[in-house]
């Protein structure tokens, strides 16, 4: 996986390392406890994480809307996600692998195996990927966020293996950080200037 080298994302991350590294040692009695994210601090990194969600949220949205109708079959070269299926891949993971990285059940939208998510994304007109990536963020921030406090602390089956959500929530959202570098690399090849740069 490869994270965007941007002195803004790097920042992001650092700052979210050091705040998610102090509220997961607090003190010397929870530094011994593995930095397994107790109640106070998993409530803490769940409210960060979904801080940064907002935020790829609008950017997403934003490059959707700014991409002509006819530019969602763009792609770089043949086997390549176009436009149009990397936004719905990024909508498959709202409704999916989001949820799942918080230990929330995933969307019954796209049914389990690879040929469901093949064709999901493959419905990848600019009125889809505006559809389901707003109902995709929906369902995935209502279903972290109705989430107890008490499913999200310390360790819990994730993704293959024993996990916290600090782990969950970097793998989550470095993942998300890198497909929005991809959808910026697509928009400057068909001359779009993301919205929000100056």
């Amino acid at each position: 996986m490869q994270v965007s080298s941007t002195p803004l994302f790097r920042w992001r991350a650092l700052r979210t390392g050091a705040l998610v590294a102090t509220l997961s040692l607090g003190s010397a009695a929870t530094a011994a406890a593995q930095n397994v994210p107790n109640r106070e601090a998993a409530i803490e990194i769940r409210k960060r994480f979904m801080m940064d969600l907002d935020t790829l949220q609008s950017k997403f949205l934003a490059l959707a809307e700014a991409f002509p109708a006819d530019k969602y079959a763009w792609r770089p070269s043949a086997g390549v996600r176009s436009v149009g299926e990397a936004f719905m891949h990024v909508a498959s993971e709202y409704y999916v692998y989001a949820p799942m990285s918080y230990g929330a059940e995933r969307s019954p939208v796209i049914p389990r195996g690879q040929d469901s998510f093949a064709k999901f994304e493959s419905q990848s007109t600019k009125a889809d990927a505006l559809k389901h990536l707003k109902e995709g963020f929906a369902y995935m921030k209502k279903s972290i966020d109705g989430l107890d406090p008490a499913a999200i602390s310390g360790t819990k089956k994730i993704f293959g293996g024993d996990r916290t959500i600090i782990e969950s929530s970097f793998i989550m959202a470095g993942d998300l950080h890198e497909h929005l570098g991809q959808l910026i690399a697509y928009a400057r090849a068909n001359n779009i200037k993301p919205p929000w740069s100056k």
